[in-house]
């Protein structure tokens, strides 16, 4: 499949769905809405993982994207990082825990995939037409 706009990234998809379940968990828990610094954090970082995937497409380089998407990765380890702050505040069930971090693994491990695919086409010389 050939990528043209970013929505076609399944890691995007799937940071994408990181983001909803992020935002679902917040919205379902009174307690955490308040807990305004931890929300602004976890918010933060799950649309950073979604947004640098689509800006490091548009670089147009697969070395810049590169870049951007080991931010990417990062950004999916902040989110499973906060989230053991909400699993110790009660803000959110085990099982939730396990359902976003498990995500945000997905997502991790895609954009992996992603890098080390754009590797391999950077050490590839350069094919004539």
């Amino acid at each position: 499949m050939t990528i043209k706009r970013f929505e076609d990234i399944d890691a995007w998809k799937e940071s994408r769905e990181l983001v909803k379940l992020v935002y679902d968990a917040i919205s379902a828990s009174g307690r955490f809405q308040k807990d305004f610094r931890l929300v602004n954090q976890i918010q933060g970082a799950a649309v950073s993982s979604m947004s640098n995937i689509a800006e490091g497409f548009s670089r147009k380089s697969n070395k810049e994207f590169i870049q951007y998407l080991f931010i990417s990765k990062s950004s999916a380890a902040e989110v499973q990082s906060q989230l053991y702050v909400a699993l110790d505040q009660k803000y959110i069930s085990k099982e939730l825990f396990e359902q976003i971090y498990n995500q945000a693994e997905k997502v991790s491990r895609m954009n992996s995939g992603f890098i080390k695919y754009l590797n391999s086409q950077l050490s590839k010389p350069n094919q004539p037409n």
